[in-house]
């Protein structure tokens, strides 16, 4: 018999156990907090000496040890508090593709009780500029390509620079380059660092004005990452035979999301990190190469937003490479059509779906759903460990009935303790310990959560709620469809109309009519969309891999 849930959490989280729990005080407000969590980050890092010469990390054909990164991140450390009088509290910004070096500052940076700014590679020089500016970033750590936008910026502001993978022929003025300034094996300064000091700085995309920097502790971003820990454990628990290590490869993970992006900073790069696993680096998500990677590497898990898992599935190579070592394809960012919970389920050998429920203010964790429970409610994300609280309130912010929808609430000890000098916008997000999601959603009685809709993404036609998700689950039922977003745009007399954008499967056609009758025997008529564009091109996303349905819904407006 299948062990329950409630009873795999109690076996796993009380006295004596690996995740045993108790309670903390954080910020004034009392927290359910994993007893066994590290002091610091940098506490996390000097464990990783522990795996010496386990393979890490894998770029192109570059293979880095533990024992090579760890000399490389204390070499960094070195340097920076010793060459640029980096201390605790200071902040120091990256700015780079998905590098090993990447990886290397951020444990380096963090180490020396300083704080990591992850910059997105793919900001402008004036976004660039913003960024630099407001978090007070110290030293920039960047490659060529974000050394050019830069220079303006940090001459401005005093920022110091070190140039990552420059030729060996290209020195540019004021810029201090990786191999001069890292040392491999020198010393790691020693520093005092709290679990409450701040760890890191996380810029979020933001749909209109300036971004904000959301702060994490040293607290925050490890309860995360044992919660994490723990949701595996339980998972392993229940159903052996679904774990990672069931496919007879030791667990490794494919980085196909920016690390400069929360999924793949904290779920995946420091989950790996933490537990000595293998993380095979690609340089831009391409599914064909990643599926090479997948069989060269025998990776185990696969970690990305739902588009990427269709991308994966519909690439015309798929059954060329053997992706019998993948025990796990999911990830998070938007909730996840049906369809594609079957046809993971369906497709590979012995992957089981997956999925997360998690923003950048909870540090990618929260509930999250996978394998059997996964094909038994797809439209879940799952459940939470027993730090995390989930709440459905109503506009006032009072709790509704179980199966009711509103908006979503979490209290846990892994949420951001605010933004960065936003005082005001830190109280609107997060009152008396609970963060307000946004995102619109409910709770069933064996405590499933689903989400809905974002709340901005729900289109309100002539008084009736309708979810954009469900209307895409539907679309992507239709044979010929590789990706689908559904929006509201104006309309005079219902307010808003349901719209979409839809591209098709390579070799095939969409046409607006029959796809219409089609989700009208799946949806209730006031659901299916009366505007349908049908475009060749891949849809907008930003760099998380989200659709940008802002810039989809202007062009149906225009």
């Amino acid at each position: 018999m299948t062990l329950s849930y409630q009873a795999a959490v109690a076996q796993l989280t009380g006295p004596g156990a690996a995740y045993e729990t108790t309670t903390a005080t954080i910020q004034g407000i009392e927290q359910t907090v994993f007893k066994n969590a590290p002091p610091s980050l940098r506490a996390l890092f000097a464990g990783a000496r522990g795996y010496t010469d386990r393979p890490f990390l894998v770029y192109e054909d570059e293979r880095f040890t533990f024992t090579d990164v760890m000399d490389r991140v204390d070499g960094l450390g070195a340097a920076l508090v010793e060459r640029y009088g980096i201390g605790r509290g200071d902040r120091v910004a990256i700015g780079m593709r998905n590098f090993p070096e990447w990886v290397m500052s951020f444990a380096a940076i963090i180490s020396v009780g300083a704080v990591a700014v992850s910059l997105n590679a793919w900001w402008t020089e004036d976004e660039l500029d913003y960024a630099l500016e407001d978090s007070g970033a110290r030293v920039l750590i960047a490659d060529d390509e974000r050394i050019g936008r830069t220079r303006a910026p940090c001459a401005r502001l005093g920022v110091a620079t070190i140039g990552v993978r420059l030729a060996e022929d290209q020195r540019p003025e004021g810029i201090d380059r990786w191999e001069d300034v890292v040392v491999p094996g020198a010393a790691m300064p020693e520093v005092e660092i709290q679990p409450d000091d701040d760890a890191t700085i996380l810029y979020t995309s933001g749909t209109t004005g300036r971004p904000k920097g959301a702060v994490s502790t040293h607290r925050a971003v490890l309860q995360a990452l044992l919660g994490f820990g723990c949701r595996t454990a339980v998972d392993g628990l229940r159903r052996p035979e679904e774990a990672t290590g069931s496919s007879g490869y030791p667990p490794a993970f494919i980085l196909i999301v920016p690390l400069f992006h929360v999924t793949g900073g904290v779920a995946v790069m420091l989950s790996c990190f933490a537990a000595g696993l293998k993380l095979v680096i690609m340089y831009r998500w391409d599914p064909t190469r990643a599926l090479e990677l997948i069989e060269r590497e025998r990776v185990t898990n696969f970690v990305g937003v739902p588009t990427q898992s269709w991308d994966l599935l519909e690439c015309a190579q798929f059954n060329d490479y053997d992706t019998s070592s993948l025990a796990s394809v999911g990830g998070g960012g938007a909730p996840a059509p049906p369809k594609l919970v079957d046809r993971v389920a369906t497709s590979f050998a012995k992957a089981r779906p997956g999925i997360g429920y998690g923003m950048t203010e909870t540090n990618a964790y929260g509930p999250q759903n996978s394998g059997a429970d996964y094909t038994s409610h797809p439209t879940s994300t799952g459940r939470v460990t027993p730090i995390m609280q989930v709440e459905i309130r109503d506009p006032e912010g009072k709790p509704v009935p179980v199966g009711d929808s509103g908006e979503i609430w979490m209290k846990g000890p892994n949420l951001i303790r605010g933004y960065w000098n936003k005082p005001e916008a830190t109280a609107e997000a997060i009152v008396d310990g609970w963060l307000r999601s946004g995102d619109i959603g409910r709770v069933d009685e064996d405590g499933f959560v689903y989400i809905e809709d974002r709340a901005k993404d729900m289109v309100l036609r002539g008084g009736e709620n309708i979810f954009s998700s469900e209307v895409e689950a539907a679309i992507y039922e239709h044979p010929d469809v590789h990706e689908a977003a559904v929006f509201g745009v104006p309309d005079e007399r219902l307010g808003e109309e349901v719209a979409a954008a839809v591209v098709p499967k390579a070799g095939h056609q969409i046409q607006v009519r029959e796809l219409q009758a089609f989700l009208g025997q799946r949806l209730a008529a006031f659901k299916v969309p009366t505007r349908i564009v049908v475009v060749a091109d891949p849809l907008p996303r930003n760099a998380a891999g989200k659709i940008l349905k802002r810039e989809l819904r202007d062009a149906q407006a225009d």
